[in-house]
């Protein structure tokens, strides 16, 4: 997994034993993440990769992310930081951007629900 630029990497010489930590403690979640047993290259394209070979590498690290115990925290993590980058918690980084419109455009219909509500009522 790559960290934002102002978070230390280390990665283990061995990818079969690849070892991530931050220096901000990001949480005990990542210590549990079954990417850590696997290759770094699967979750990371390398430069110009071509595309059906980029289509394959992100669908085999999908499956890695579909067996993982800590999915659900490694995809919020991605999409708190954002992550711009990479396949984190079963998701690529477009589908990152997405989720997160998604959420930008529920969050402003539910402000301005809340907005109407409140005029209603105060009316």
């Amino acid at each position: 997994m790559l960290q934002p630029p102002h978070q230390p990497l280390q990665v283990a010489a061995v990818p079969s034993q690849r070892v991530v930590t931050r220096e901000d403690g990001a949480g005990p979640w990542h210590a549990e993440a079954v990417c850590r047993r696997d290759e770094a290259g699967l979750f990371f394209a390398p430069s110009k990769e071509p595309t059906a070979a980029r289509l394959s590498r992100e669908e085999a690290a999908k499956q890695v992310c579909a067996r993982c115990p800590v999915m659900a925290q490694c995809q919020e993590h991605a999409l708190m930081q954002p992550e711009p980058y990479g396949v984190w918690g079963g998701l690529t980084a477009a589908e990152r951007r997405v989720v997160l419109a998604r959420r930008r455009r529920r969050d402003i219909e539910l402000n301005a629900a809340s907005q109407t509500e409140r005029i209603a009522a105060a009316g």
